[in-house]
């Protein structure tokens, strides 16, 4: 059975950082490119960033991109997500997510998912 675990989420002031892990079992997490995505209130979930198995490839949504930072570890099988200059429009629930080897963007490729972890930013 295939879980991911999300922590690490919580209460920040604008400006701050947070770090989010993802902890992975039952799949062959190095097989896996892994994805973070984030949902605020009343919006449809949308796609954060996306690293490769090896880590050295990554890709992010413009409105993170600079301030956010994907990594992975993969004798541990955690992906973790690195957010600094939080700002309130970053609140939402962030999900990690697993969908194959490519790095996709798209929410639809993704079908392993964790149950999410809240961030909330302070203005």
């Amino acid at each position: 059975q295939v879980q991911l675990v999300e922590s690490g989420g919580g209460l920040v002031q604008a400006g701050g950082s947070l770090r989010l892990s993802c902890a992975t079992s039952g799949l062959t997490f190095r097989n896996y490119a892994m994805a973070w995505f984030r949902q605020a209130p009343g919006k449809e979930r949308e796609f954060v960033g996306v690293v490769e198995w090896s880590g050295t490839i990554t890709y992010y949504a413009g409105s993170v991109k600079g301030r956010f930072t994907i990594s992975r570890d993969n004798a541990k099988n955690t992906v973790y997500l690195q957010m600094a200059s939080l700002k309130p429009e970053d609140t939402a629930v962030y999900y990690c997510a697993a969908g194959g080897s490519a790095l996709y963007r798209t929410r639809a490729m993704y079908n392993y998912w964790g149950q999410g972890t809240q961030v909330t930013v302070s203005s």
